[in-house]
């Protein structure tokens, strides 16, 4: 058996992409490739990828390492990279900031693609570390990590909430009290006793319809601190570009949620077949003096998207808003992967440093946040 995997493993060949649009082309094969990574999430689709590279790569940046099988040229592993120069060289998944998972595509039929993956990496990271940031647990990059025959370390990165794909009523029961259900119960007939419909918007009618999100999402966060990204022009050209391609394969669905025929709130969730996500929304102010709970009304319909299709997971994505917890959701740790040379240890060793020292300063300004707090309430209660 041991020989047979080896032989298998010798039987595929790797490749660099550096060029963007040579990177587009490659969309087929890419898909064909996701289709049979289960692991992957829409994050790792090729629309969102190559849109993401059109909007924010750096010229000469990009490293896309591709591994096929040395027969009939099927593609088997990827890994979606750029490389960030400086005196710290890194490789780091394209995707950014804005994606909330990333991770390499590797072929659940051909096992050994992990090992094949990580030997062509290898050979890049003697000059720069390679840094996989959210990584999922359960994703395609931990079994390259596994793989892996230079110096690694496993980091926390991002905490992600997750509930089981169920329908409503099911989600009701996770509620902590009875009361608590109850009134979301309420909160569901209040928005059927309204008449709010909902719309899946077709592939042409979806850059309008994003147009729409992203204005509806500046009015509802004025005043009160929005994502500078979200307001960026190049976001949302990098958002049409991607999600038009991804409503087209499955990838992700726009609904228009309609009041007396007027368009009230959009949603963006984005599917893969293990799961879907709630990526972003906008919705009109004037839904809050109706007395409208949106955040229920987008989990309702977040719910039946997740519960279609043998999804097994709704995740609520990055953050840990309290609104979220009242549905009691699990957390979900995202993992920070770092991989190396002996050349590159070095590298390795002051990135993790760096990032321990990051996480223990924001540790300390809420502990300092928290105690302010405290000492105001006694203060308070003391006047």
């Amino acid at each position: 058996m041991a020989a047979s995997t080896a032989a298998r493993a010798r039987s595929t060949v790797a490749e660099v992409c550096r060029d963007g649009e040579e990177f587009g082309r490659l969309a087929t094969e890419w898909a064909g490739l996701y289709a049979r990574c289960r692991a992957a999430t829409p994050f790792q689709s090729h629309a969102w990828l190559h849109s993401w590279w059109s909007a924010y790569g750096v010229p000469g940046a990009l490293r896309v390492f591709l591994v096929r099988d040395a027969v009939d040229g099927q593609l088997v592993g990827a890994a979606p990279l750029m490389l960030r120069r400086g005196p710290l060289p890194v490789l780091t998944p394209l995707g950014g900031a804005i994606s909330d998972y990333g991770d390499v595509l590797l072929d659940d039929s051909r096992p050994e693609a992990a090992a094949a993956l990580a030997a062509v990496l290898a050979g890049a990271a003697r000059t720069a570390l390679i840094d996989l940031r959210e990584v999922r647990p359960g994703a395609a990059a931990e079994r390259v990590y596994a793989s892996w025959r230079g110096p690694r370390r496993r980091l926390d990165d991002s905490v992600c909430l997750e509930l089981p794909a169920v329908a409503m009523d099911v989600l009701l029961t996770r509620m902590p009290s009875a009361k608590a259900a109850q009134r979301a119960r309420a909160k569901l007939r209040k928005l059927d006793a309204l008449g709010i419909e909902e719309r899946s918007v077709p592939g042409e009618d979806v850059p309008a319809a994003l147009a729409r999100l992203l204005a509806l999402h500046r009015r509802q966060w004025e005043g009160r601190g929005v994502t500078a990204e979200h307001t960026n022009e190049r976001f949302a050209r990098h958002l049409t570009r991607a999600v038009q391609p991804m409503v087209a394969s499955g990838n992700a669905r726009v609904t228009e949620f309609r009041l007396g025929g007027e368009v009230v709130a959009v949603d963006l969730t984005l599917l893969s077949p293990s799961l879907a996500g709630g990526y972003l929304y906008g919705a009109d102010p004037g839904l809050r003096e109706r007395k409208v709970d949106v955040a229920t009304m987008l989990l309702r319909h977040g719910a039946r998207e997740a519960d279609a299709g043998g999804r097994t997971t709704l995740s609520l994505l990055r953050g840990t808003e309290p609104y979220k917890h009242h549905w009691r959701p699990e957390t979900v740790g995202n993992r920070r992967l770092l991989l190396a040379r002996r050349r590159t240890a070095p590298l390795l060793l002051l990135r993790a440093a760096a990032v321990g020292a990051r996480r223990l300063a924001a540790e300390q300004v809420r502990r300092r946040a928290w105690a302010g707090r405290l000492l105001g309430k006694r203060n308070g209660g003391g006047g």
